[in-house]
């Protein structure tokens, strides 16, 4: 495979230099995703990624990944700075040390499956039409689970609301991302060897397959909606974080509950966000059977967010409990490490950060019923959960309607209140559910089943929000399949194209 003209200036830069144009082109990512949505810069960065990538020597993929991971990283998750030093007590070097190191970390387990990429397949020929999209995808689904997974940033985000969107029924986030990540590398290849006519005229035109059945496939109606709306109210207390669990603050929030949703009840569900109340299950018990009474009376479902201490077990759950109309109790599967655990017990007495009060919560079951709202029932998710998309279409399949309730106080005014809420489009959308989303210091609303806001509030005010969601029932192709199909051809790919270039080099 001949060089362009462009790929040979671009691989004679000195490697300090193209490692800082990793680093930018990562960056980008950030760009591409919620609040700034400028999509199409998940494709110039995967696009000068695969660049600087191919053809490469083993350590230098492996470098260069691990620069673009960092650029990635360090702009997307920021937000980890708010959560350490704003709330968690930690000085600000010690705070902006411990990012970096995350940083670090993430960059090496986001380059651990490029190394392979550099190792077998960057001199290949083809590398860049097959086995980039597919260890990009493996990248991206090693960190839903791999050391308790973190699955973020995900560059299929990035295309919420573009013409790949009517794919995510069906592939889910990652398949977007394997898309985009094979549109970047067919123009990189175009970039690299325009000589070869045939082969790039067949991959643009696989490319535009793919865009084009995506723009038809969002018309598609994977789910049927029911005629009858229902009514949801939410209460967005707006509580400071440091505030949340004051000995001294526990009795005005019993109050401001009680006060606030007194003109909600009779909607059909009001949802308080996670922890709303602020004691534990045992100890609210009187608040709590108060509350139901009144949403009894009302013919109201209240949900609220808690921690739910199980007296048997002796163990705490950050959990969703219904009330009045509604019945069920959910606990969390997906905990936060160091906010909700902490892997390693004897970090806890080193920052405050590592003994939050909250850091105490067991791990939910796996096989849990949602919560039955009337003759509704939803699929609950609890704040981090909604990363987790594979974990939501399981829990969908016999839902009707998507729920969470999140805690963002924790991020501030930063990245990461808008990239949950682009998470739970998201589901929406792989889904095709209504989903109602609140949250303690906002934005909290309602998405329908194309991940279209259809209701919100402002953030960082203490308000009420109401709207209607439909009932949705049948299934998406995601939701029996999840993602493991495309993990899995992804993989048989790479083995096959690893088998074929041994016995044929130009290949």
């Amino acid at each position: 495979m001949s060089p362009s003209i462009f790929s040979q200036r671009l691989t004679q830069l000195p490697n300090g230099l193209q490692l800082i144009i990793a680093l930018i082109a990562g960056s980008l990512i950030t760009l591409s995703l919620a609040p700034f949505d400028l999509w199409p810069l998940s494709i110039v960065a995967l696009t000068i990624f695969a660049l600087l990538i191919n053809a490469q020597s083993t350590k230098q993929v492996w470098w260069r990944s691990w620069f673009f991971a960092v650029g990635m990283y360090a702009t997307g998750v920021s937000w980890i700075y708010v959560s350490i030093s704003g709330f968690g007590g930690a000085p600000a070097p010690l705070a902006i040390l411990l990012v970096a190191l995350f940083v670090f970390f993430m960059g090496a387990f986001f380059s651990l499956p490029f190394y392979i990429f550099g190792r077998w397949f960057s001199s290949r020929p083809f590398s860049l039409f097959i086995a980039f999209p597919a260890t990009w995808l493996i990248s991206e689904w090693l960190r839903t689970w791999l050391l308790t997974g973190f699955p973020w940033l995900f560059v299929g985000y990035a295309d919420l609301h573009s013409w790949l969107s009517g794919w995510a029924p069906i592939l889910g986030v990652m398949g977007l991302s394997t898309i985009t990540a094979f549109t970047s590398a067919v123009i990189a290849h175009c970039i690299y060897s325009p000589p070869r006519k045939i082969a790039n005229l067949i991959a643009i035109a696989c490319v535009s397959v793919f865009w084009g059945t995506g723009y038809l496939l969002t018309e598609t109606q994977w789910t049927q909606v029911e005629k009858t709306p229902t009514t949801v109210a939410f209460f967005q207390p707006d509580v400071k974080q440091e505030n949340k669990w004051q000995a001294d603050f526990r009795s005005a929030n019993i109050t401001m509950l009680r006060e606030k949703t007194e003109p909600l009840w009779g909607h059909n569900i009001v949802i308080w966000p996670e922890s709303a109340v602020t004691e534990i299950y045992s100890e609210a018990l009187p608040f709590l059977n108060e509350m139901n009474r009144k949403a009894s009376d009302t013919q109201t479902s209240l949900i609220t967010g808690i921690i739910y201490d199980d007296v048997y077990k002796d163990v705490y759950y950050n959990s969703i409990v219904g009330f009045g109309n509604a019945m069920g109790i959910y606990h969390k599967r997906r905990l936060v490490p160091f906010g909700e655990y902490v892997p390693m017990e004897w970090l806890r007495n080193l920052i405050q950060f590592f003994n939050l009060p909250t850091s105490y919560i067991s791990l939910g079951p796996d096989n849990q019923h949602g919560i039955k709202a009337g003759d509704l029932l939803i699929s609950p998710s609890v704040c981090y959960e909604v990363a987790f998309p594979d974990l939501v279409a399981r829990s969908a399949i016999d839902s009707q309607l998507l729920m969470s309730v999140s805690n963002l106080g924790w991020f501030g005014d930063s990245l990461g209140r808008h990239q949950f809420m682009q998470m739970a489009q998201m589901r929406a959308l792989e889904t095709q559910r209504y989903y109602a989303y609140s949250t303690n210091n906002g934005p909290s609303a309602i998405f329908d089943r194309k991940g279209n806001i259809t209701a919100q509030s402002r953030a960082f005010v203490q308000t009420t929000l109401s709207g209607e969601v439909y009932a949705a029932n049948g299934s998406t192709p995601f939701m029996r399949w999840g993602s493991w199909p495309l993990v899995i051809l992804s993989i048989l790919a790479l083995v096959l194209l690893r088998v074929l270039s041994k016995k044929n080099p130009d290949l």
